[in-house]
């Protein structure tokens, strides 16, 4: 692990910084079930969880199923308003025991600690991903980083078990430039391991924008100096509190471009459903616009519409598929073609993750393409960017197709078949592309519930023991490797 010296800004950084101004914000925040347990809660927020429900769940606590200790409860009164008209939403924060029901899963998806060269770093595609935060305004039940969020202790290379920590901005810097001066000096790849130069780099956590304006910047600044030409910030603050974004983060964004010009920003928002965005009648229905699609709610239009102003600035919005929240292709459809109409591109859905408790969660995966293919029926060519992805340890792997019909004369495609696609790779670009042909299996939620249904592996999902182990959960290794031998 590297350990730098405390940062220090440039001048042309601290005259930057010098200039940002924090925002004031009221976020309203709930946060725990002890609040409505002993009837804290602000008296129109009680009756969110019924009696029945409350004891339910005060009944699991200090047990191994306690739902609290999976993920702490938190939601913000401008979410609070949303669910109230929303079953999806109220699904998306409200703690249930089904969330302990199965606590089978991986305490570190996707092994990241192996990817992990300096704290707080995962280091695993052409992009390096930084935790900066360790929480959200509110918690989602089906995060996929209960792991960070809820502080747990995690296996890593060297033995050691412990939490995962937050990144350090001199740590993070000394470390990019490093890789980059070794890759300059071996010919354009890493010796080690063959990685190109880094020169993108995706903030999250928790959420990014939970931190100051001041704090942001920093990050912002620090890493453009360092020779990252694209930062993301993964964000659903969009979603939990648009007025977050307010005149003192835009002021910072324009600022931060007149200093630093050859950086794009790219902000990866989250919004699930477009219940999360959308304004309800008192029937329950979306509000028709005179100008086109459906009226917005106030505070993320305009949140919406500033961001749109910058060229320079791009929005993608990314979501898992989840069980009850929208497994819906009515509900996808709608929020595909309002992204798109309000300048928000579609990049990702996702099938859901080995977490922990995740068969909660988790839509089998040939649903879940089926799902999204269903959404984009009737939607136009660019409304349609959003692909379904997978995370297998080896990289982002794209769902590609699931047909109904049998393959005459292939052994395990009786029943028609999956497309598998290695989107991205540990491996940078040389695997990118290849494909794995699958039987049909519609209950599975993850990758071993193919390891017996294989026909064609050229990306090596399925190839070797070790593979195996890669793509099943840790309870699930000894029983697979038994069937490779």
């Amino acid at each position: 692990m590297l350990v730098g010296a405390k940062y220090q800004p440039s001048e042309k950084g601290q005259k930057f910084l010098d200039s940002v101004r924090n925002g004031k914000y009221d976020r309203q925040i709930i946060n725990g079930l002890k609040t409505f347990l002993d009837g804290n809660a602000p008296e129109d927020v009680r009756s969110f969880y019924t009696p029945d429900e409350l004891e339910a769940l005060a009944a699991l606590k200090g047990t191994k199923r306690d739902v609290e200790a999976r993920m702490p409860v938190k939601i913000t009164r401008h979410y609070f308003e949303l669910a109230k008209k929303s079953d999806a939403l109220k699904v998306l924060v409200k703690a249930s025991p089904k969330e302990t029901n199965d606590l089978e899963g991986a305490p570190d998806p996707g092994k990241q600690m192996s990817f992990s060269p300096v704290e707080g770093l995962i280091h695993k595609y052409e992009l390096g991903l930084i935790y900066v935060a360790s929480t959200c305004s509110a918690h989602c039940r089906f995060c996929y980083r209960e792991e960070l969020i809820a502080r747990k202790e995690v296996a890593r290379p060297d033995g050691a078990i412990a939490p995962k920590g937050l990144a350090q901005i001199g740590e993070i810097v000394d470390y990019v430039k490093k890789h980059n001066a070794e890759v300059a000096a071996n010919g354009g790849q890493h010796p080690e391991t063959g990685r190109k130069r880094l020169v993108e780099i995706l903030m999250s956590g928790g959420d990014p924008m939970v931190l100051s304006n001041k704090n942001i910047a920093s990050w912002w600044s620090a890493l453009s100096e360092a020779g990252i030409e694209s930062i993301r910030l993964g964000t659903k603050e969009l979603a939990y509190y648009p007025k977050r974004f307010d005149e003192t983060f835009f002021d910072m964004v324009d600022k931060f471009h007149e200093a630093y010009p050859g950086t794009k920003i790219r902000l990866m928002v989250h919004f699930n459903h477009p219940d999360e965005f959308l304004v309800k009648d008192g029937d329950g229905d979306f509000i028709e616009d005179p100008t086109g699609g459906f009226v917005w709610h106030p505070d993320t239009k305009r949140a919406i519409a500033e961001l749109g102003k910058r060229n320079w600035l791009t929005v993608d919005n990314q979501a898992p598929i989840v069980r009850d929240i929208n497994n819906d292709p009515d509900a996808l459809r709608i929020m595909q073609r309002e992204m798109k109409q309000n300048k928000v591109e579609n990049h990702y859905f996702f099938c859901g993750r080995d977490i922990i408790g995740h068969r909660a969660f988790n839509v089998p995966i040939e649903e879940a393409w089926h799902v999204l293919n269903e959404s984009q029926k009737g939607l136009s060519g660019v409304e349609t960017h959003a692909r379904l992805s997978i995370t297998h340890y080896k990289g982002k792997t794209e769902v590609v197709a699931v047909t109904n019909d049998p393959l005459p004369g292939v052994p395990g495609a009786e029943n028609g078949f999956v497309i598998m696609k290695l989107h991205r790779s540990i491996a940078d670009a040389p695997e990118k592309g290849l494909v794995t042909l699958l039987g049909r299996n519609p209950e599975a939620i993850w990758f071993y519930g193919y390891h017996d249904r294989v026909i064609y592996d050229e990306a090596g999902l399925f190839t070797t023991a070790k593979n195996f182990e890669d793509t099943i959960t840790y309870a699930e290794v000894e029983r697979v490797e038994k069937v490779v031998a």
